[in-house]
């Protein structure tokens, strides 16, 4: 699937992700492809997602989520 990460300052990510864990409200969900749309809000937390066989971890404070189409769109604001 396709995942985009941008912060207001920077994209941080830009490429193919095999799975993404994000920080939800209610708890951490994971994305992977064709994944049911949705558009929620994220907290407090970290970010994983692998790619190239390796996993990233980025740290945010809160941020937003949309995935439609095996597109997955996270705005967040760094720590």
């Amino acid at each position: 699937m396709k995942l985009m990460i941008m912060s207001p300052e920077k994209i941080l990510y830009d490429g193919v992700a095999d799975s993404v864990t994000l920080p939800g409200s209610r708890s951490q969900f994971c994305v992977l492809d064709n994944h049911a749309p949705l558009i929620t809000s994220l907290v407090a937390g970290s970010i994983s997602y692998s790619a190239d066989k390796q996993l990233f971890t980025i740290e945010i404070k809160s941020g937003l989520v949309d995935i439609k189409s095996n597109e997955v769109t996270v705005c967040i604001e760094s720590v």
